[in-house]
């Protein structure tokens, strides 16, 4: 003669099984969300772009590695070199410095200062150069 299986003990275990994965979820649910900083885009000069006197545009800005800048320009007179702070100091580009010459280039900053003329020649001197620092 078979016995006939009771559901206790299997019950008493998918019980067990869901109230671990319930409590699990709550303390989940309730822990403080990790807060991912979205990266953010700024236009250099904001609707004037890369200019003459764009110099004190970072100003009262805060810069996160990972945030990019546009440098929107005309590119038949201008440039964006990117340089390190004595270039920026002199207005005297070093041999071999990235220069983007697209008229939309896209800058994508790490961490530290970054430095930006135009290699156009008075230009620099002109005020258009860009020193950002990111935290």
């Amino acid at each position: 003669m078979m016995m006939a299986r009771g559901r206790g003990s299997a019950s008493r275990g998918g019980v067990f099984l869901a109230a671990v994965l319930l409590v699990g979820f709550l303390v989940a649910m309730s822990a403080p969300p990790v807060a991912e900083a979205a990266a953010a885009t700024y236009m250099v000069g904001d609707y004037g772009g890369w200019r003459f006197n764009v110099a004190g545009w970072a100003k009262g800005r805060t810069f996160r590695a990972g945030d990019h800048l546009v440098f929107n320009y005309n590119r038949a007179v201008h440039d964006v070199a990117v340089v390190n702070v004595a270039a920026y100091r002199s207005c005297v580009v070093p041999r071999g410095a990235k220069v983007l010459r697209s008229g939309r280039d896209r800058v994508k900053l790490g961490r530290g200062t970054h430095y930006f003329v135009c290699t156009v020649r008075g230009h620099c001197q002109a005020g258009m150069k860009l020193a950002v620092r990111t935290l």
